[in-house]
């Protein structure tokens, strides 16, 4: 049974791994975001987007509300990762006391 449980700890650890480097991913992405649109507001009217390997010129309040609208749905993102990152803390927490409890009597 310790067995299953250390396993199960193992791919919780796993998966914990992989949600940090999600969020870290988000995180990056939303500091980016966020740069654009501070940049964006400094800017004059002549506001040019990447589009593969063109740039084209565009209307400044589309690229706003464009950006705006990533840096939401973004947040959102971080907010459900850290959601699940803490639920499988907890987890990780409570099958550790269950797998070194009886090492500790």
């Amino acid at each position: 049974m310790d067995e299953n449980k250390i396993q199960e700890l193992q791919i919780l650890e796993q998966n914990l791994q992989n949600l940090l480097l999600q969020k870290q991913t988000f995180q990056i992405e939303l500091a980016e975001t966020q740069g654009a649109l501070e940049e964006l507001e400094k800017s004059n009217d002549d506001v040019y987007k990447m589009i593969g390997q063109l740039m084209l010129k565009t209307e400044k309040s589309k690229i706003k509300k464009e950006l705006e609208e990533k840096k939401k749905m973004l947040e959102l993102r971080a907010k459900a990762i850290e959601n699940q990152e803490k639920m499988i803390t907890e987890k990780i927490e409570k099958l550790r006391e269950d797998v070194m409890g009886p090492q500790k009597r």
